[in-house]
């Protein structure tokens, strides 16, 4: 049984700071963290050591982008849990604009333990989004859909002290899109900084094969564990919208003819013996 969920954003970006930046990884769109970044991720790993053995995380999953991965690493190797690399919590990506390509997708998981070691690529990701991006409602049908496949995966994949405590590092939007779902509120407003952390209990009463809606806030999007506090908050305020629409963000110059493949779950609902009310 899952006692409790962490949700953290990743650190301070590099490409925020200096347009001379390469990726490890060599995708686009793809930057590590800035030394405060990785500041900000050793703050973050501090604060989860100073919690009793019973509060901490029991595995990690996180978003496939490189500065996720870093995030994510300095708590693995302090207590000696996997990362686990999930694509329904990667980046959100505006839809894009016609004609110009898809939008990045990283590398299967057996590239990034090149890159870290502590992942574990016996995981198979339960959700892809779509390359040619998501409107707002898209994101959190997405969010929603991971959601619901998320408990019943861990249950037949993992042992159950492997999914006591689980903490997932994801991105600013997909952070927002996570809390909704989990809580229940499509309308919950929050800013979401850098390394900032969301703790998350199941409600009393919930029933056990239920997630979404199932959750209360313990914490939101707290950055007290951090010196410097929260930095870079963004919240969906914050997207460019014309016309009642999120404005569409160009494609990667040379995907065009690319195959946007695989999309959406990867298992069948009835893979995991849950119904579609959850």
């Amino acid at each position: 049984m899952i006692e409790k969920i962490y949700i953290a954003r990743h650190g301070f970006r590099l490409n925020w700071v200096s347009t001379a930046w390469k990726s490890p990884t060599g995708l686009p769109r793809d930057p590590p963290l800035t030394a405060y970044g990785e500041t900000q991720a050793e703050e973050l790993c501090q604060y989860f050591l100073s919690f009793p053995e019973e509060e901490r995380p029991t595995a990690i999953f996180s978003s496939p982008y490189y500065r996720c991965l870093q995030t994510s690493r300095p708590l693995a190797k302090a207590l000696g849990i996997p990362i686990y690399v999930e694509h329904g919590i990667a980046e959100w990506y505006s839809p894009v604009e016609p004609g110009t390509g898809l939008h990045p997708r990283p590398g299967p998981t057996e590239s990034l333990q090149a890159h870290f070691p502590e992942v574990d690529a016996s995981w198979n990701t339960l959700y892809y989004p779509s390359r040619k991006g998501e409107s707002v409602d898209e994101l959190h049908a997405r969010v929603d859909a991971f959601a619901r496949v998320f408990k019943p995966a861990l249950h037949q994949r993992l042992p159950p002290a492997r999914f006591r405590r689980i903490l997932l590092i994801t991105h600013a939007a997909t952070t927002i899109a996570l809390v909704r779902s989990f809580v229940g509120d499509r309308e919950m407003y929050m800013k979401v900084g850098c390394c900032s952390l969301t703790e998350l209990a199941r409600r009393e009463g919930a029933p056990h094969d239920r997630t979404v809606g199932a959750w209360r806030p313990v914490s939101l999007v707290s950055g007290e564990h951090l010196t410097g506090g929260t930095s870079r908050e963004w919240g969906f305020e914050d997207i460019e919208v014309e016309k009642g629409r999120v404005v569409e963000d160009p494609g990667v110059p040379g995907s065009e003819h690319e195959e946007d493949a695989p999309i959406g779950l990867q298992l069948q609902l009835e893979e995991l013996h849950i119904s579609t009310h959850l």
